[in-house]
């Protein structure tokens, strides 16, 4: 052969299964179940977590958005802005009690006034042990912001209560 190589190629013809197989064998399942649980049981239980995880954050999510539209409307029944912050604090450490790792306040009475507003922002932090029940690092911080309008006719604080009050028209304390 003149400078040519020859090159030998064994082709191996595919029988297909059925021809293999003795008459009347089935194919073998044998360990199929046993892969598809291996594999499905732990992923299963993972999709569990997520859905236990992302429910409990949107309840916390709701709860903070709750305690700060709570906390706004606390703040703005107060009579001086220090008394409307300490309120709004009250009202929302109160609102989450139990629920998160760390609570922060933020009162703004800048505009505490007739006609004006009480805005109060609150932060939550959750452990994601309080998110999935069980004991894996980490935290999430839910975060909300409420504003609520003071009373356009509020009077101002005269420093006494209404039942202390003495008046003419009042005959319980016109003797007193």
């Amino acid at each position: 052969m003149h400078g040519r190589e020859e090159i030998a190629v064994t082709v191996h013809s595919r029988q297909s299964a059925a021809r293999r197989r003795p008459a009347g064998a089935r194919r073998d399942d044998t360990g199929s179940v046993a892969v598809e649980i291996a594999l499905g049981v732990p992923i299963g239980v993972l999709v569990i977590f997520l859905v236990v995880a992302a429910f409990h954050l949107g309840r916390a999510t709701i709860d903070v958005n709750s305690a700060a539209a709570a906390a706004a409307r606390a703040g703005s029944l107060a009579r001086s802005p220090a008394a409307a912050a300490s309120a709004a604090r009250t009202a929302a450490t109160a609102s989450l009690a139990g629920q998160c790792a760390t609570v922060s306040v933020s009162v703004d009475t800048s505009n505490f006034r007739r006609g004006g507003t009480v805005t109060v922002a609150v932060a939550c932090t959750v452990t994601s042990e309080g998110l999935t029940g069980i004991g894996i690092p980490g935290s999430v911080t839910a975060k909300a912001a409420s504003t609520s309008p003071v009373d356009v006719y509020r009077s101002k604080s005269l420093g006494f209560a209404i039942s202390e009050a003495s008046s003419g028209a009042n005959p319980s304390t016109a003797g007193a």
